[in-house]
């Protein structure tokens, strides 16, 4: 059975498009594509993994 090592990977803290913003109430997650607040572990659609990631998943696709 193949491994989908997407799944493994894909959340909003691992998108190329997650942000980590700090103010005066604390830390707040956003996404910059969608313009929503988020939190790590959410999974959107639009997930774009960074390039660390992307080499991350590369790797453990090879046999």
């Amino acid at each position: 059975m193949p491994v989908n090592h997407e799944a493994r990977f894909h959340c909003c803290a691992t998108c190329i498009h997650f942000r980590v913003e700090k103010g005066a109430n604390g830390v707040a997650y956003r996404c910059s594509r969608l313009g929503y607040m988020t939190k790590p572990s959410y999974q959107f659609r639009c997930w774009v993994p960074k390039e660390q990631v992307q080499r991350l998943m590369e790797q453990k696709h090879k046999p």
